[in-house]
C-alpha cells in the first residue's frame, strides 16, 4: 500500500475514486424497453429547478437498479400564477403588489414494469421524497382474458361477509342492544325521572 501511495505521488495522479462515487456525476443509466408498453407515468413538481432535477436523477437511478425500463425525465409545460393584492385599502386602492408563482414539473415514464416492482420503486421514492416535490403517479395494470367473470364471483363473496353489517348501517344496532334500551327504559330509577308511563312499550 505505501509503495502505491508513493508511486502515485511520484506521477502526479490523485487516487481514482470508487465506480460508485463516480456514477454520481454520470448520467443516470436506463435500460431500454423490450415490448414499450406504458406501466407508470411519475409526474415530479416544485417550485425550484434544482429540487426537481436532482429527484428525477434519483428516481432514474432507482428505476435502473429495480431492472425497470425508464425514459425522462421530460420537461413539461409550468403552470404559471399571478395574483395582484391591494397594499392598503380605500383611497391607496390603485397602490397594489403583484405576486407569481411558476410551478416546473418533469415526466419519468416506466415501460414494460412488473405491477409489483412498480409499487415497491413507488414506495422507495415515496420513503425517500425530497422537501419541495411534489409527485403524482399514473399506474396501469394488465390483466388476462376473462378478468370480468373473476371479478364477478369476487364480488359476490364480498357481498355475502358485508351483506350483515349493511343490514343496519346508520344505525349500528341490532338485537341485543334493543332488548338493553329496553330494560334500561323500564327501570325504576327511569320510570322515577320521567312522568309518562312505559307499560305499553
Amino acid at each position: 500500500m505505501g509503495d502505491q501511495n508513493q508511486s502515485i505521488s511520484s506521477k502526479g495522479e490523485s487516487p481514482r475514486m470508487p465506480r460508485s462515487v463516480q456514477a454520481v456525476y454520470l448520467k443516470p443509466l436506463k435500460r431500454k424497453a423490450s415490448y414499450g408498453i406504458p406501466s407508470c407515468d411519475l409526474q415530479l413538481r416544485s417550485y425550484n429547478i434544482r429540487n426537481v432535477e436532482f429527484f428525477a436523477d434519483f428516481a432514474l437511478r432507482a428505476a435502473y437498479y429495480l431492472h425497470l425500463p425508464a425514459t425522462g425525465p421530460i420537461p413539461l409545460p409550468r403552470i404559471t400564477e399571478r395574483w395582484t393584492v391591494p397594499r392598503s385599502n380605500f383611497v391607496n386602492k390603485k397602490s397594489q403588489e403583484n405576486f407569481e408563482r411558476i410551478t416546473l414539473r418533469r415526466l419519468v415514464q416506466i415501460h414494460d414494469g412488473h405491477p409489483e416492482t412498480v409499487e415497491i420503486w413507488l414506495a422507495f421514492l415515496r420513503k425517500h421524497a425530497y422537501y419541495g416535490v411534489g409527485m403524482k403517479a399514473n399506474v396501469w395494470q394488465h390483466e388476462s382474458l376473462g378478468v370480468g367473470k373473476t371479478m364477478d364471483v369476487g364480488l359476490e363473496n364480498i357481498k355475502g361477509t358485508l351483506e350483515p353489517r349493511w343490514a343496519h348501517f346508520g344505525r349500528r344496532k341490532n338485537l341485543e342492544t334493543s332488548e338493553r334500551v329496553y330494560e334500561m327504559m323500564n327501570d325504576e330509577t327511569a320510570r322515577k325521572t320521567s312522568d309518562a308511563p312505559l307499560n305499553g312499550l
